[in-house]
């Protein structure tokens, strides 16, 4: 979905013109992928508009940039206070929110020590990531990373070169997405997503020890799985598992809680959104959109008087 353009951008703590939000062709993240970023959006609310769980996005930045070695001169709250700042001086809600930090222009080598830290949070207009109430996805050729390789729970640029090639294999065969093995070759998780399976009314999802990203929603569905009394299941997940399941669904922030419809064409369940991933689409969109009880803390309010009413 192409980008569109907002007024401003925050660069190290100040508000800038969008177009001026620019890199030296030669600084270090160009050439070696060194940033760290999130994916974070903000939804239109009855009387105005929420950033969804705003400080564990911000949290894994900071967790992520500091496995890198990436030292980032911002607290929690300043980084919290960045994403407000930059959501009510564009005035755009519905919105997705892309905060990044990288390795700037200083010496080209791997070793990025006399590179500076450039952080920028911008936020623009985003619909619907995968179309359709379901989607039909296949297991990749592609598997995810090794252990002690490229860490997984650090939310990387490099890390979505793997993606890009899970992504873009699944296009080029017809399908929405790809669904990528770990190296012992159980279920990890989609080019963004992370992946949830219903067997027998009990849910199961990937360990993190699959190489899997410590997904925000993840997080939020399986609280919303416990608080309704659903089963839950954290374990490596054979592949074949997933052609027997009887629901499927992907979560991410992109992505919310899509539903899955075939894996390699082959249907699950009866082809149509199961009752687990329903209940559980249904109640996270309630009250990402402000249509049922924040009972977890999990809205930060955001004042944008030109929010668009919830389902426009």
């Amino acid at each position: 979905m192409p980008i569109q353009a907002t007024a401003k951008i925050w660069h190290n703590g100040n508000l800038i013109p969008w177009e001026k939000a620019q890199i030296h062709v030669m600084s270090h993240v160009v050439h070696y992928g060194s940033s760290v970023f999130e994916g974070i959006r903000c939804y239109a609310q009855p009387e105005g508009a929420a950033v969804f769980r705003l400080p564990e996005h911000m949290q894994r930045l900071i967790d992520s940039a500091r496995i890198y070695r990436m030292t980032l001169p911002y607290s929690l709250d300043q980084l919290c206070s960045g994403v407000v700042e930059t959501v009510e001086a564009n005035g755009v809600a519905p919105c997705y929110i892309r905060p990044i930090a990288l390795r700037g222009y200083g010496e080209l080598g791997v070793n990025p020590k006399n590179s500076p830290t450039e952080v920028y949070i911008a936020n623009y207009p985003w619909g619907k990531y995968v179309s359709g109430d379901a989607a039909d996805v296949c297991i990749s050729s592609w598997n995810r990373l090794a252990p002690n390789t490229m860490p997984s729970l650090a939310k990387a640029g490099a890390n979505y070169m793997n993606s890009q090639l899970v992504r873009m294999e699944a296009d080029l065969n017809g399908y929405a997405e790809g669904i990528a093995l770990d190296v012992q070759g159980y279920i990890s998780e989609g080019s963004g997503e992370n992946v949830f399976l219903v067997r027998n009314g009990v849910l199961y999802t990937s360990p993190l020890s699959s190489s899997v990203l410590s997904g925000i929603t993840r997080d939020s569905v399986l609280t919303l799985a416990r608080h309704f009394g659903i089963p839950v299941v954290e374990k490596q997940l054979p592949r074949e598992l997933i052609y027997i399941a009887d629901e499927v669904f992907f979560t991410g922030t992109a992505a919310e809680v899509t539903a899955i419809r075939s894996v390699d064409r082959i249907q699950i369940g009866d082809g149509k959104p199961g009752p687990i991933t329903s209940q559980l689409r249904d109640e996270y969109l309630g009250i990402a959109n402000g249509l049922k009880p924040d009972r977890f803390g999990w809205l930060t309010p955001v004042n944008v008087t030109a929010a668009q009413p919830v389902g426009a």
